[in-house]
């Protein structure tokens, strides 16, 4: 039987939960070690071995360690293309180049306004630390003209990349879940009707209703 492979970190972060999506989607086995932030335990000499900004996740499959969720997920898709999901992140050219312009916009041009609104929304009254108003507006007013281009797109097509779901969309999913259920911020997504009808369609499947499993259980 193969080793799994191992994912360090907290399921509750964006980028731990990414990578714990894709492999479900994949259907790759996997062994997850929480690594405790709050205790600096990503700071440690043996893990920035593996991760040498002492970020999470870090990852490893066998003898290889890799960090960055993005580069991770996209590894674990060609390293088993038969598995689970199998058009997960394309099967030709065309296919993964039209996943990563989608992935490029979600880390571009989504992902810095959408996780600046989860830190200050989400993160910050629970770390009791002051939300920073000025911040909050500003980055919803950017994300909102980036959901306007997905609005558009949703439109002419099921999912970001095409008519199936894709790496492309599943990047998007952890963002966008806190935004959606842990703040009063959801409409931004809910009010827009191809944006909604997306959201509602990738939030539903069953690899990411596990991750908000392990999410409410960590």
């Amino acid at each position: 039987m193969a080793t799994p492979v191992k994912v360090y970190g907290p399921p509750l972060s964006t980028a731990v939960s990414r990578v714990l999506a894709c492999l479900l989607e994949k259907d790759v086995q996997f062994q997850l070690t929480p690594i405790n932030l709050s205790k600096g335990e990503q700071k440690t000499p043996e893990f920035l071995k593996m991760q040498p900004f002492g970020q999470v996740p870090a990852f490893e499959d066998e003898n290889i360690s890799l960090f960055e969720s993005r580069a991770i997920c996209r590894y674990i898709c060609e390293k088993y293309p038969e598995k689970g999901n199998k058009g997960l992140y394309g099967t030709n050219p065309l296919a993964k180049a039209a996943i990563d312009q989608w992935l490029e916009a979600e880390g571009q041009t989504f992902n810095p306004p959408s996780s600046v609104l989860v830190f200050q929304l989400a993160f910050a009254p629970l770390m009791k630390l002051k939300q920073d108003e000025t911040l909050i507006r500003q980055n919803e007013a950017k994300l909102s003209k980036v959901l306007d281009v997905y609005e558009k797109r949703l439109g002419e097509s099921r999912f970001l990349a095409g008519d199936e779901f894709s790496l492309a969309d599943l990047s998007h999913l952890p963002n966008a879940h806190y935004l959606v259920t842990a703040t009063d911020r959801g409409e931004i997504f809910t009010s827009r009707k191809n944006v909604g009808r997306w959201w509602d369609e990738i939030s539903s499947r069953d690899s990411w209703k596990k991750v908000a499993d392990m999410q409410k259980n960590r």
